[in-house]
């Protein structure tokens, strides 16, 4: 077997993958960071060492599903693939990532979370194919929303381009913000998903933008004022996603515009969201993963580290 090992220690999830080259498989194990209940997202120092203390547990089982043999390891080290961006969450999955190749003597490569999340997408919609062509990506999490040019590099195997983006509060924020106002547990996605399909309201939402970048700072601000009205939880957690969604749409239009129709792809954990996702798809055929490849995990990691051992 051809197996690859991938590993990602975000700022909200510690996670390991398996991918097997030969039959297409992947077998993964992540867990969320824990957060105090009322609070947004955790300090770096917090962060990392919850992923020391959850990493080698996640390794574990994720290895007791495979004999042990892997021809590369591969591994995060920095939130995007530019000069600068650091994260120090992301030096635990490097630190065991050197040992785990060191151990077994195999190769090595890094790469960057977003690059994983876009991978993941791809490999979650059955279209790894991309891997070798240009297309657009949506990448909406708590600590991102842009749009990326994404094309093949033979070094890095796809090079992610920003080309749009939140000028203020990313996609993420504004949910887990409106969530946590809720009394809802952090993160907050699912279950700002849940209570918004309980909504019958209608909102006519007109996005914030400037060109394709969006602006995001007054979902939250307009959420708060909808609660101290009164408003429930189900029509404010609605007006949330739709908000969101619509910020989305504009990006996408003013998008295909520029650049002409690119295959659209939709990653990270923003994107997992149902009634967002149902629109979205409805109105642009993009490319989603599903919600176990939407949120932070290593299965990107792995697939990019089987193409980048092919090459070598």
């Amino acid at each position: 077997m051809s197996v690859f090992l991938g590993i990602d220690t975000s700022n909200y999830t510690t996670s390991a993958a398996l991918y097997d080259a030969e039959t297409g498989e992947i077998y993964q194990r992540k867990k969320l960071l824990p957060v105090k209940e009322g609070e947004l997202g955790l300090r770096q120092s917090d962060a990392v060492f919850s992923h020391v203390k959850q990493l080698g547990d996640i390794v574990e089982e994720v290895f007791a599903e495979h004999d042990g043999k892997i021809e590369a390891a591969g591994v995060s080290t920095r939130p995007r693939d530019i000069d600068g961006s650091y994260m120090p969450c992301f030096l635990v999955g490097d630190m065991v990532s050197r040992c785990v190749a060191s151990a077994v003597s195999a190769p090595r490569f890094t790469f960057s979370h977003q690059q994983g999340h876009v991978a993941a997408a791809l490999y979650s919609a059955g279209k790894l194919e991309l891997l070798n062509e240009k297309f657009i990506a949506f990448h909406l999490s708590g600590g991102t929303t842009e749009a990326l040019l994404v094309e093949p590099d033979e070094e890095r195997i796809i090079r992610c381009s920003k080309i749009a983006g939140s000028l203020d509060l990313k996609a993420g924020q504004a949910v887990d913000r409106v969530g946590v106002m809720l009394g809802l547990p952090f993160p907050a996605g699912k279950y700002l998903d849940e209570l918004a399909q309980k909504s019958s309201r209608k909102f006519k939402i007109k996005p914030t933008m400037k060109d394709a970048d969006c602006c995001l700072s007054g979902i939250e601000n307009k959420c708060e004022a909808m609660l101290k009205s009164g408003e429930s939880q189900e029509d404010i957690s609605l007006f949330c996603l739709k908000s969101v969604e619509a910020a989305l749409c504009k990006m996408t239009e003013e998008l295909l515009s520029e650049y002409g129709e690119l295959p659209l792809v939709y990653a990270g954990g923003v994107m997992s969201n149902s009634i967002i996702r149902k629109t979205v798809e409805r109105k642009y055929g993009g490319i989603f993963a599903k919600p176990e490849f939407s949120s932070d995990n290593a299965a990107g990691i792995a697939v990019l580290t089987s193409v980048a051992y092919g090459r070598k």
